[in-house]
């Protein structure tokens, strides 16, 4: 009996990549369902190694929050309480939100991400302008499931906007990390850090974005953000769009259905999307051309659909109202469907800026981002499991 089960199984599974791998994805060969429970075991392990790994370790025995994995992990893993039958946060929900809280109440206390020592950019500066942000950003969303702002949140609020520039070409943005490292810590991810902060401020519950005492400071990052569009590469502007969601006004309605256009125009045959024709700002240099097919070490860049842009742009296009029924949106969501790796519950992804092996713990950041907001996107869909 257990070898017909067995084979049984086999060829379901067979049928399932056969479908999967069709040039083009429809929905009638695609399943239609995806484990919840393997993804949330998958981002309760890798947060787990995250926030005990020894390069994410910072003083007063905390850890720094990362935009590959701490972030996906804080925005999606209480999509899938109910699929877990969970009534609280998980343990390491918690354990996150009160590393985030301890530093925010330790601001003036805590030692920066980056110090600055051994670089030649003011590392300090950016690090305190991503905290900030992405501090707001966590304690925001989990405030948005209680329905009220907490003291914590609104610390880091203060903090946020005390650091928010207000000169040169950033003005209305923060400092943000860079190590030449696309698509969270490159020279262009300062406004990738600016859409994230409208987010927060969106998300926010007890109508935060529309207090008096910010509206200068919204109006600042609103003219940023519209200011600095033009040379953003495309990534970029699926977070901008996502903000546009959270934050009425933001943009035009003619620049969001321009970058809703341009996303769908660079969907591919399989119904996914491929980060690697879509993170490079549009500043016409050969550094952004040659990167789109070669990494940085010289390995070349993959051609496929990837789980961290498919995930996010489909994500961020139901945020923007896109129709459920929406072939195209439909098409995204089935080749989420199609490529969860079920065995070990994440969506594959890979660095754009070197090879990794992928049995590394850096070899899984890609993976982490991508699993987050695949699990954003089809819970968001209620998509079947």
């Amino acid at each position: 009996m257990k070898a017909v089960l067995g084979l049984v199984a086999g060829c379901l599974a067979a049928g399932v990549m056969a479908a999967c791998s069709h040039t083009e994805t429809t929905e009638a060969n695609v399943p239609k369902s995806w484990d919840p429970k393997a993804a949330a075991a998958y981002l309760d392990q890798r947060e787990v190694t995250w926030m005990g790994w020894q390069g994410a370790a910072r003083d007063h025995e905390t850890f720094c929050v990362s935009c590959h994995t701490a972030i996906p992990y804080a925005l999606s893993r209480p999509m899938l309480r109910t699929a877990l039958a969970e009534n609280a946060l998980s343990v390491n929900e918690r354990k996150l939100l009160d590393n985030v809280t301890k530093r925010v109440q330790l601001w003036d206390e805590v030692a920066p991400f980056y110090s600055g020592e051994g670089y030649n950019s003011p590392k300090a500066a950016e690090s305190r302008g991503t905290e900030a942000v992405l501090s707001a950003l966590i304690l925001a969303s989990y405030d948005a499931r209680n329905g009220h702002l907490s003291d914590a949140t609104r610390a880091a609020f203060r903090n946020m906007w005390a650091l928010q520039q207000t000169g040169g070409d950033g003005n209305g943005a923060w400092s943000w990390l860079q190590f030449g490292m696309e698509p969270f810590e490159a020279k262009d991810s300062k406004y990738y850090g600016a859409a994230l902060a409208a987010i927060a401020v969106g998300t926010a519950p007890d109508n935060y974005r529309s207090t008096p005492e910010i509206q200068e400071k919204v109006s600042k990052l609103r003219e940023y953000l519209n200011r600095e569009y033009p040379a953003q590469s495309t990534i970029n502007r699926v977070v901008l769009l996502w903000a546009s969601a959270k934050v009425p006004g933001l943009l035009e309605p003619e620049r969001q259905k321009s970058i809703i256009n341009e996303i769908f125009h660079e969907q591919q045959a399989d119904g996914g999307w491929k980060l690697s024709a879509l993170a490079w700002p549009r500043d016409w240099s050969l550094h952004s051309f040659v990167r789109t097919w070669w990494r940085s070490d010289g390995t070349r860049q993959d051609g496929r659909s990837d789980g961290y842009a498919t995930g996010l742009i489909t994500y961020a296009l139901q945020q923007a109202g896109i129709p459920a029924d929406d072939p195209r949106l439909r098409r995204g969501l089935s080749w989420l469907a199609c490529n969860q790796n079920k065995a070990e519950g994440f969506w594959p992804s890979l660095s754009l800026n070197q090879h990794r092996s992928p049995s590394s713990n850096v070899g899984h950041f890609m993976d982490d981002a991508a699993t987050g907001y695949a699990v954003l996107a089809l819970s968001d869909a209620n998509y079947g499991h």
